[in-house]
């Protein structure tokens, strides 16, 4: 007896041991997918802006335009294939996972009494034909079901693990420090010239390809919570440069300027818009100041036969410096809170919670234009700097609160997990640690 209690202890082992072991390499495989889906996106910020500037210098604007909309057709037409294909190959999805038990069925039929206004009706399920009463929805409730749903989610999106994870992301949104428009115009202000541009988003997607690259090899040696901790830390560090360099020789900050000046005077003092002088200066306007596009500045009422001061580069070196360099972070934390989504949501809430956490980060992306546009002028603009700083620290705080409550005394304790690590013995959301 005690022989077959031993083989049967060894045999249950070796099916926990093969059972963690998988769910590990599930995990791995996660990460390896997130992150090549990552790099592709950042080769694609490479390979893009190279493409359509040479096609722009050597042809004209309108075979550009019209190379970018051909491309974009044609990249739906392979999209929806591949959707297709996607589709034909996973039957699961042409099922309809909300089927009513029998059990609550029956609850329900008990429980629900016909009134005035109400209307039985019976309707087919995708699998059979099964009976199912339903209430005719008024004017009131229809009105009132985006609002249910609304609530609905941000509800189920509270009660998550790791909603701090996921709020701290979305507050990397409020940001001006990315090679959008705002980023653009302010760096022509700033005497960088549109090829200078293009190297340096050139040089931002790469160190992006090195942010994933640094995300599976510390996803592997500290797990996945502390990664993102780490991942914060490095961004938030390459962000010091940008806040140096607000107050550095070249920098346009101006306190003395209100940040309002601009918008004030559109609105309540009825100053007309800039305009273009002449069609051969080739002037374009960012933020509101005419600016030559080789990035030299021309004042309002200065002689145009007359150079412009040179702005000295170093603020603008440091600025630039320090959002290259914080992509490696970025990128590393945001596949972090991606894959902490994945793993730690189930199946059944994961369109709600991914939908919620998506209107978060747009909501903050939008919450950053209107910053922008209440303080469009240069000068303002350290300010922006500094408050999209803020908020990042802000978001990687939420992070290190979600990380401290799912780890504990074991945050800072690195090493490199174990592939046969049972995945129920490590804190919430990092199932491949111990």
């Amino acid at each position: 007896m005690p022989t077959a209690a031993i083989k049967q202890h060894d045999v249950t082992r070796k099916c926990k041991d093969i059972s963690k072991f998988c769910c590990y390499h599930g995990h791995s495989v996660a990460t390896n997918m997130n992150a090549t889906i990552r790099r592709i996106d950042q080769l694609t910020n490479i390979l893009a802006p190279m493409a359509v500037g040479q096609i722009m210098t050597f042809g004209s604007p309108m075979i550009g335009c019209g190379f970018i909309s051909g491309w974009n057709l044609m990249s739906m037409c392979v999209e929806y294939l591949l959707l297709w294909k996607v589709y034909q190959k996973t039957p699961t999805l042409a099922r309809k996972s909300a089927k009513v038990e029998a059990s609550e069925l029956k609850q329900l039929n008990s429980d629900m009494k016909p009134a005035e206004g109400v209307q039985l009706i019976m309707e087919k399920d995708v699998n059979g034909f099964e009976p199912q009463e339903q209430k005719e929805v008024g004017c009131t409730a229809r009105i009132a079901e985006p609002f249910v749903t609304f609530r609905d989610g941000w509800v189920a999106y509270y009660n998550q693990p790791v909603f701090l994870a996921g709020m701290g992301l979305a507050f990397l949104y409020m940001t001006v420090l990315g090679f959008d428009c705002i980023t653009t115009g302010y760096a022509y202000t700033q005497g960088l010239s549109g090829s200078v541009l293009s190297l340096l988003m050139g040089a931002s997607a790469v160190t992006g390809i090195m942010g994933t690259v640094a995300f599976t090899w510390l996803r592997r040696k500290c797990g996945l919570i502390r990664t993102g901790l780490i991942s914060g830390v490095a961004q938030f560090a390459c962000l010091i440069l940008c806040v140096i360099s607000v107050f550095m020789p070249g920098s346009p900050m101006d306190l003395t300027v209100s940040p309002f000046a601009d918008i004030s005077a559109r609105l309540f003092e009825n100053e007309p818009l800039p305009t273009i002088a002449s069609p051969e200066s080739e002037m374009i306007f960012a933020t509101g100041m005419p600016i030559l596009l080789n990035g030299s500045i021309t004042p309002a009422n200065s002689d145009p036969e007359m150079s412009p001061e040179p702005v000295p580069l170093v603020s603008v070196s440091l600025l630039f410096a320090g959002v290259i360099a914080a992509r490696v972070g970025l990128w590393s934390f945001d596949l972090t809170v991606t894959q902490l989504l994945q793993e730690n949501v189930v199946e059944s809430e994961r369109g709600i919670i991914n939908g919620v956490q998506n209107s978060m980060n747009y909501l903050l992306d939008l919450l950053h234009f209107i910053m922008v546009i209440l303080a469009p002028n240069p000068e303002a603009f350290g300010l922006l700097v500094l408050i999209s700083v803020s908020f990042v620290a802000m978001g990687h705080i939420m992070y290190f609160r979600f990380a401290q409550k799912s780890l504990g005394k074991q945050l800072f304790v690195c090493h490199t997990p174990d592939p046969k690590a049972a995945p129920d013995s490590s804190p919430p959301g990092n199932t491949s640690t111990v």
